[in-house]
């Protein structure tokens, strides 16, 4: 492929949480796929990774508990922390590399209560649940939670609560040809996304929205079913891909892309500085 990558961007984010979807032009379903796999196995997020349990009376067990808390995702910002383990505090925790997250609840002994998010209180507030509505745990009269979590950064591909996408997908660029003469609406009516419209005057079909194709085909059937299945054809490019990034909230999902072919570009970086220096010691040992 001679033509270098661009990217058009269709649908952005406002909010964290909210999806980003691009087109990648002049590329492979194998550079989408790679990218695709590096956001949900290699950009690092924070996720709560040890639970100290000071004191616990409800019914659930300690571990059930801290695996509920393992799967909150927690706004993370990659600049303020390291990974444990490279750390100068030599991976016993510190500031730099954890983060402290306490909870205390109980009830009266006339009432029922639902733990949200909103309990975890943070040792630093920019580092906190995405949300405050997701629920924990129902405290039955007479309960008491008290408790202490350590998030930590980490990688998707050691464990799903450090992923930071909950949904990456692509798929190809739809190409939809209609041929501009008279046919049945059932068509157009066939569409479950709104992609085509039935012109009464002319008694054609357009195309209105062509980016909600996903390539279901459904259309092709229809025509095929009112005998005139030369007048749409629809298929995939796969020189042009359309991606979906949805994110968990823990990174806003222009940095998880960003950070995504950042990765990607250092892994070729060094792939390709480790075999230049293979070869030059090869030349060097025949010489």
């Amino acid at each position: 492929m001679d033509k270098n990558i661009d990217v058009v961007i269709l649908e952005t984010p406002e909010e964290d949480t909210d999806p980003i979807r691009f087109i990648i032009r002049n590329t492979t379903p194998a550079f989408a796929n790679t990218l695709r796999r590096i956001m949900i196995a290699e950009v690092p997020t924070l996720a709560i990774e040890d639970v100290i349990f000071i004191e616990n009376t409800t019914p659930l067990q300690d571990e059930f508990i801290a695996h509920r808390l393992g799967l909150i995702p927690i706004t993370t910002d990659l600049s303020m922390l390291n990974f444990k383990d490279e750390c100068s505090c030599g991976g016993a925790g510190c500031s730099l590399c954890t983060v402290s997250l306490t909870l205390e609840a109980e009830t009266a002994e006339d009432e029922t209560m639902v733990v949200y998010s909103r309990s975890l209180k943070s040792s630093d507030p920019i580092l906190s649940p995405v949300s405050d509505k997701i629920p924990i745990i129902k405290m039955a009269p007479g309960q008491r939670l008290i408790l202490e979590a350590i998030a930590e950064l980490g990688r998707g591909k050691e464990h799903a609560k450090w992923q930071p996408v909950s949904t990456a997908a692509f798929q190809y660029m739809p190409e939809i040809e209609v041929q501009p003469r008279k046919t049945d609406p059932e068509i157009a009516e066939a569409c479950p996304r709104g992609v085509l419209q039935y012109n009464e005057e002319e008694e054609t079909i357009e195309v209105v929205d062509l980016f909600q194709c996903n390539l279901c085909m459904e259309c092709v059937k229809a025509a095929k079913r009112v005998d005139d299945p030369d007048v749409i054809s629809v298929k995939g490019s796969p020189e042009h891909i359309i991606m979906r990034i949805e994110p968990t909230g823990a990174l806003p999902a222009e940095e998880i892309v960003f950070e995504a072919a950042n990765i990607l570009k250092e892994r070729a970086t060094n792939f390709l500085e480790s075999l230049k220096n293979e070869i030059t010691k090869k030349q060097e040992a025949n010489e």
